[in-house]
């Protein structure tokens, strides 16, 4: 997946000494991100997670402290989706995705920082976090499909 937020311009690094950090609010859902009726008239969901943390934060470093937290979301191959979370000027709810990282792989978004997505103080940041699940044979399921065809690797077909 493609982020929305794009890189921005390399922006002076923040001494992490001398400068204050924001609280950031973190809502995370397993699955799917929360409804935006979950943030209307000042309610928010559940599983809230406050981390006190800098603009110059990278979304790697945010998934690393969500696992800490949910150790079920620690799984290898386990997908965290970004969006940040802010009201409008009539106190409705709006989301947007800024990026995607994974437990085991390194990708693009995993350097995307809070300040290059334009997050403001008082935003919120809503984690969908999709936790690999087990094999669909050992749930009564189809099993997934397997590779055939040697070398060639040809997929079966259905028919």
């Amino acid at each position: 997946m493609t982020s929305v937020a794009t890189a921005a311009p390399a922006a002076p690094p923040v001494d992490r000494e001398k400068t204050c950090p924001l609280l950031l609010r973190v809502f995370v859902n397993e699955g799917q991100h929360n409804l935006p009726d979950a943030y209307h008239r000042g309610r928010v969901p559940g599983h809230e997670l406050q981390i006190y943390t800098w603009k110059d934060a990278t979304l790697k470093e945010l998934t690393n402290l969500i696992k800490d937290v949910y150790t079920s979301a620690s799984a290898k191959g386990t997908m965290f989706n970004f969006a940040l979370t802010f009201p409008d000027k009539r106190g409705n709810f709006h989301f947007k995705e800024v990026g995607t990282t994974s437990v085991a792989h390194s990708g693009p978004d995993d350097k995307i920082t809070l300040s290059s997505c334009r997050l403001a103080i008082g935003d919120y940041l809503d984690v969908a976090v999709r936790v690999p699940t087990e094999d669909r044979r050992e749930r009564g399921g189809r099993a997934p499909m397997r590779r055939s065809g040697g070398e060639r690797g040809y997929r079966s077909r259905p028919y």
